[in-house]
């Protein structure tokens, strides 16, 4: 096996952002680990001793040749890239050969690792086998020790006795206890990019968490997120072109997972996630478009779950802004945020996929559960039911109205309960959001006595309001969905109280859409149901509620029994 670890020129190091890359026991793991997956490790085994500043990071990747151990703890010494030109087309994790070094000055290291492939070696009695080596380094990188060792191919890297020289630099971090969330974080975050690979992590000798691998990032969620269900989440693929004009650039993968709107959202944005080409990054502008996308789906203060993975080519990125790598250039910014946007907005929609999985949200279970015990009876949990399979197209047809206030709607699948005002609601401010439309009125509206600022806010949505006397104000233009209701002039007093314009569109739609206690026709009905499911974001209503409950067809024949057999299920 050639060595393929090498020294880096000067005038590579010398472009290269220099820093401290070694600050915590996160960013211990962080280091170790991300070497790990850079030689395509699909086992990762860390263990920490946080009180003795220890810790161990095991793999089954390729690992090392002696050679290799001989230059790995070197400075600027690196496999992932040769040239200045490299710099610009980088796939790996890492790639600067600062963090090994690095350890040696801060701290005790230690690496046994044994390549995958077999390499021949000299042993007694004549045979060759392939064989492992453990080498232990000195300040600097300078080798202390090497000898062969009994090793399974990969690696296992040691760190004793972390910031020992420096115990300063112990006492101004954070108490164990926070470095520790911080490790498990870190593992986390570099787990939603690596979903295929097992986790195995320890503490203080005792197992501490597991992440099983999972095929996509939206199977892995549920693992991290223990109160989301899979069938609250969504999750997309898509492939396109990125925006480089070169004929012969790559195609792009952006891999969404977003969590329904009307299922789950978090009180903080701490599951906003944006991963590109393997690794979590800030980009802020990439998680405003996120959060754009998702406005008036949201209740009040509430944030999505959303988890964004671009894959892109490497001349689009530079990843050399930061010592951590966790800030970027991205170029051409406005074309990925476009197709983050509609990605969003795709993956919003109501589909099948969505629709099965609706029986299994709480919401649901819980009303059916109620439903049982006032049937005096209970299911029995352990009957299996197979469910049917989706529909390529989903016909909602009006069958009736609940209360004046719910359509009931027969799907294929099953039956919807959908609240006819906040579905009206979303048709109207979707419509409004794209017409908006002021008009002239005549004759126009008088009020008395309005504020500066309201007369501010008025101006500001765009109506036409002038002086019409002392105290008085005429309003001479309105909303076009406004015109013709009895109550114009309580709803342009609203408009008066405050909000940009998307508030005002919210708070025109909510006032004209059609009341809860309204009877309809089944046509009336029908063509809510036909409008409702146009809309981009159906799940909710401008203010966040959800508007529809399914109940599938699998969850209403558990309720009524259809799988017992008759006649014995009757005492025959």
């Amino acid at each position: 096996m050639v060595s393929t670890i090498q020294v880096l020129p000067k005038e590579v190091v010398h472009l290269i952002t220099a820093g401290e890359v070694i600050d915590s026991l996160a960013a211990v793991v962080r280091e170790l680990v991300e070497n790990s997956l850079d030689a395509g490790a699909t086992r990762v085994v860390v263990s920490l001793w946080p009180e003795q500043w220890r810790v161990r990071v095991a793999d089954n990747g390729c690992g090392m040749n002696l050679e290799d151990l001989q230059r790995a703890a070197s400075a600027h010494s690196t496999s992932k890239i040769r040239s200045c030109a490299d710099l610009w087309k980088i796939t790996s994790l890492g790639f600067r050969g600062e963090a090994l070094h690095s350890l040696t000055t801060l701290a005790e290291l230690e690496i046994l690792s044994r390549p995958s492939a077999r390499i021949s070696v000299p042993l007694t009695g004549g045979t060759e086998e392939g064989v492992g080596w453990r080498v232990v380094y000195g300040y600097g990188g300078q080798i202390l020790e090497q000898q062969v060792a009994a090793i399974a191919p990969g690696t296992v890297v040691t760190v004793s006795n972390l910031f020992g020289s420096c115990i300063a630099r112990r006492q101004g971090l954070p108490a164990l206890a926070q470095q520790m969330k911080a490790v498990q974080a870190t593992i986390y975050q570099i787990a939603l990019c690596h979903p295929q690979v097992a986790w195995q992590v320890w503490q203080n000798d005792r197992e501490w968490f597991t992440i099983s691998p999972a095929p996509t990032m939206g199977k892995l969620i549920p693992q991290l997120l223990q109160q989301v269900r899979p069938g609250d989440l969504q999750e997309l693929q898509l492939e396109f072109p990125d925006s480089s004009k070169d004929l012969t650039s790559k195609v792009s993968t952006l891999n969404l997972v977003v969590g329904l709107p009307d299922r789950c959202h978090r009180h903080r944005p701490d599951w906003l996630r944006v991963a590109i080409n393997g690794r979590m990054v800030k980009a802020p502008e990439l998680e405003q478009t996120i959060l754009g996308a998702f406005h008036r789906t949201l209740p009040r203060d509430r944030y999505p779950v959303c988890c964004l993975h671009l894959l892109i080519s490497p001349d689009q990125i530079n990843w050399n802004r930061n010592p951590a790598k966790t800030e970027i250039y991205l170029n051409d910014l406005t074309y990925w945020q476009k197709q983050v946007n509609q990605a969003i907005e795709q993956a919003l929609r109501i589909n099948s996929d969505t629709i099965q999985e609706a029986v299994h949200t709480s919401r649901v279970g819980k009303l059916i559960k109620v439903a049982e015990e006032t049937g005096a009876y209970n299911t029995n949990p352990s009957t299996p039911h197979t469910p049917p399979t989706s529909p390529t197209s989903r016909t909602l047809k009006a069958v009736g109205q609940v209360n004046n206030t719910y359509i009931v709607a027969e799907h294929p699948g099953g039956l919807w309960l959908v609240e006819q005002h906040i579905a009206h609601e979303r048709i109207l401010y979707e419509q409004l959001c794209d017409r908006w439309q002021i008009i002239p009125m005549e004759p126009p509206i008088i009020f008395y006595q309005l504020s500066s600022v309201q007369v501010s806010q008025l101006q500001r949505i765009g109506l036409d309001i002038e002086p019409f006397g002392e105290q008085l104000w005429a309003i001479r233009s309105v909303p076009a969905m406004l015109q013709q209701r009895d109550d114009c002039a309580d709803a342009i007093l609203e408009l008066s109280r405050g909000g940009d314009l998307q508030t005002a569109q919210v708070a025109v739609a909510c006032r004209s859409a059609i009341r809860n206690g309204t009877p309809l026709s089944l046509e009336q009905m029908q063509q809510i149901l036909d409008d409702w499911q146009r809309t981009r974001n159906p799940r909710t209503c401008p203010h966040g509620r959800p508007i529809y409950l399914s109940l599938e067809e699998p969850a209403l024949a558990r309720f009524f029994r259809r799988h017992w057999v008759i006649g014995k299920s009757h005492g025959i």
